[in-house]
């Protein structure tokens, strides 16, 4: 049960919220959300959406089979996969290496994608992203396991908070957040109030 967050209502399912995606939260402007890069005119060619707290993982919460079941038979899952509020920019290939990989930090500073701060560690199923990602990605996830009840691990949940604490929202990202209200019709919660995630 949301303590802070309401779950988005306005969106039908991830086809729809794809195209406000690209035409409206991210026509002007904006950088993904592992490299830090700036997005120009039809980025969408090298870029695509990442979904930050993982849909294998929302899959299994709401246990509809695999992604291709869920999207034709839970609109629950449809409502979940649909909510900008967990969708940024990435890189394909970043994006892909990811997956479904749980956030973390790696030892040392092996970059396998060269001038990209992005590190895997795939004995441990961690990727750890760039420092300016970090509390976006915090409250992207506190979000989401607030709205629709979905877990974070003990471990990742102090991880989280830490980010979020170390990387306040930016302008940016309160601008996303005020745009986002326009499209779906709710605020996430932890970006007007950061302190608030270590009440979970």
């Amino acid at each position: 049960m949301a303590e802070f967050n309401t779950p988005q209502t306005k969106l039908e399912d991830y086809s729809e919220a794809k195209k406000l995606f690209w035409d409206k939260l991210y026509k002007a402007n904006g950088v993904t959300l592992y490299s830090r890069e700036a997005l120009a005119n039809k980025a969408h060619r090298w870029a695509n959406v990442e979904h930050v707290y993982p849909m294998s993982w929302v899959v299994n919460f709401v246990g509809c089979g695999d992604r291709d079941l869920c999207r034709r038979y839970s609109d629950q899952f449809n409502q979940i996969e649909a909510d900008l509020h967990n969708m940024y920019p990435a890189r394909r290939t970043l994006n892909y290496e990811r997956g479904s990989l749980s956030f973390g930090m790696v030892a040392g500073e092996e970059r396998k994608y060269g001038e990209y701060d992005f590190e895997v560690d795939l004995q441990n199923r961690v990727i750890e992203p760039t420092l300016e990602s970090r509390g976006n990605i915090a409250r992207a996830m506190f979000y989401m396991a607030d709205a629709y009840g979905m877990k974070i691990f003990k471990r990742q949940r102090r991880l989280l908070i830490s980010w979020n604490e170390q990387d306040p929202p930016s302008k940016r990202e309160i601008q996303r957040n005020q745009l986002i209200e326009q499209l779906q019709g709710n605020r996430n919660h932890f970006i007007d109030y950061p302190e608030d995630v270590s009440l979970l």
